[in-house]
């Protein structure tokens, strides 16, 4: 470990041929940039931990001036847990995890060039000094493994735009550049890690039904966790100033979500689910009670300084009643849909072709758990996506486009788990689909918690009626 620090710490002495840093000069001051204030929505507000405007941070603006001053002081003894520029992160303790890159038995080193033009070389020199700078990455000259950079679009928000043939489209809006490393070839050699990462769906449920929130995110995760030194040549890669190796786990490679989920839970073993949800370098932090996710979130914060783990400040929510977790909306109330990516659904024009189709469904299909009878609906679009089927979207095919996206801009809420009371479940059966309908009862009403469904197969296409119903039960047993 102490090499690959003296390598972190000693890369400007690297001679000129093996890094091109006349090239490099020009933006010193890339790390350290002063944090940009965004606007905010209504329910949010920004206050400093520190006086004249320095060390932001976004809280509730709903809080009385009890709860602020509160909250601004567990901050400010814990704002060591905070980054506000990519030079803080100091790399998360070995002790706790470090990215390995274990090979297959029969794999061969590839060195691939690849050429950029101007304006991607530019991104490039910006991407690589604010590396260098952070000690994320340092020069080398003897690495079998050199994998090639690309310079890729940065996706925004999805719109609809008119093409040459005056057809609308779906389309995601460019808002800039990001460099890439292509280690498909490394990838392909790299012995695969099968750790499991967390179930949406129970992510949702058991955040659901608190008072407060904090909503925290790591900043640039993968690149607090250290690579194995044995392994940091293998994450070499080529650009127009030299060739670079990282010390921290770049993104890009196949294990690096395994090993960075694995890491996140060794930190948190003891809060997780108690306290806080971790999925990847999104952290959830709840309480039933403003005093008690005080609570919870001074244990995460001090947990965070002993690890060295850093969360980023332009993307803290603290005490909030509400928020986005994996695309949908949660609070005491329950689980809601996002209704900005329904918003954005519900602007999508009847499909063209296949594709068209296909990004229909899995832009739909993500919210399948509020729609009643999904597949049973979606029946007629799924079917121009057999093979050989000529694309026809007729009538019956727009019936259910329209249905859809109906169905989502009404979609309902969906309460949160009492799992102290009795569940309820509603099964049905068509004769080609069928559908169930998990719930709960508060105050003698019903309420939906979960929505499945399922088109038959061939040979449940002959059940007689009475054994579709029963097929519904085994369905939503297996389910559930």
């Amino acid at each position: 470990m102490s090499e690959c620090l003296k390598h972190l710490n000693t890369f400007k002495e690297i001679p000129p041929s093996d890094a091109n840093h006349e090239e490099l000069k020009g933006d010193s001051t890339l790390v350290s940039t002063k944090p940009e204030l965004k606007i905010l929505p209504i329910h949010l507000k920004y206050v400093f931990l520190e006086p004249n405007g320095e060390k932001p941070i976004i809280i509730s603006n709903s809080l009385s001036q009890l709860e602020e001053e509160k909250l601004i002081k567990v901050l400010q003894v814990h704002k060591e847990a905070i980054g506000w520029s990519i030079s803080d992160l100091k790399g998360i303790s070995p002790a706790y995890c470090m990215h390995k890159i274990n090979m297959e038995s029969d794999y061969k080193p590839v060195a691939q060039p690849q050429r950029l033009n101007p304006i991607m070389k530019e991104e490039v020199r910006k991407v690589v000094l604010k590396l260098l700078e952070a000690g994320m990455i340092y020069p080398i000259s003897d690495s079998e493994w050199i994998s090639p950079i690309q310079v890729v679009p940065k996706k925004g928000g999805m719109t609809v735009i008119t093409n040459e043939k005056n057809e609308l489209i779906p389309t995601r809006t460019v808002t800039g550049w990001r460099m890439c490393i292509d280690y498909r070839k490394l990838n392909q050699a790299t012995r695969k890690d099968h750790f499991p990462l967390p179930s949406t769906d129970q992510m949702l449920e058991r955040l659901a039904g608190q008072a407060y929130y904090c909503f925290l995110d790591g900043y640039s995760g993968y690149n607090q966790i250290v690579v194995n030194p044995e392994d940091q040549e293998k994450t070499s890669f080529t650009c127009p100033f030299g060739v670079f190796a990282y010390g921290r786990m770049p993104f890009g490679l196949c294990n690096a979500p395994a090993t960075f989920q694995r890491c996140m839970l060794a930190i948190f073993a003891d809060l997780v689910e108690k306290c806080i949800g971790v999925f990847m370098d999104d952290f959830f932090v709840f309480g039933s009670s403003y005093d008690v996710c005080l609570e919870n979130l001074e244990l995460v914060l001090k947990r965070c300084i002993d690890t060295n783990l850093f969360l980023n400040w332009e993307k803290f929510h603290f005490m909030v009643q509400e928020g986005i977790v994996l695309g949908h909306k949660i609070s005491a109330r329950g689980i809601k849909v996002d209704k900005a990516k329904v918003d954005v659904i519900e602007k999508l024009p009847p499909p063209i072709n296949v594709k068209g189709v296909h990004s229909f469904l899995g832009h739909a299909s993500f919210y399948r758990r509020f729609i009643k009878d999904f597949s049973k609906i979606a029946k007629p679009l799924c079917t121009l996506l057999n093979k050989d089927q000529p694309f026809l979207f007729d009538e019956e095919c727009m019936k259910a486009f329209l249905t859809l996206k109906n169905k989502l801009t009404t979609a309902p809420v969906i309460v949160a788990l009492d799992w102290s009371d009795d569940f309820e479940l509603m099964c049905d059966a068509s004769d080609y689909a069928v559908g169930v309908v998990l719930g709960q009862r508060r105050n003698k009403v019903f309420h939906s918690i979960y929505y499945a469904s399922k088109v038959l197969n061939g040979a449940q296409l002959n059940y007689a009626t009475t054994e579709k119903e029963l097929l519904a039960i085994v369905y939503a047993l297996e389910k559930f």
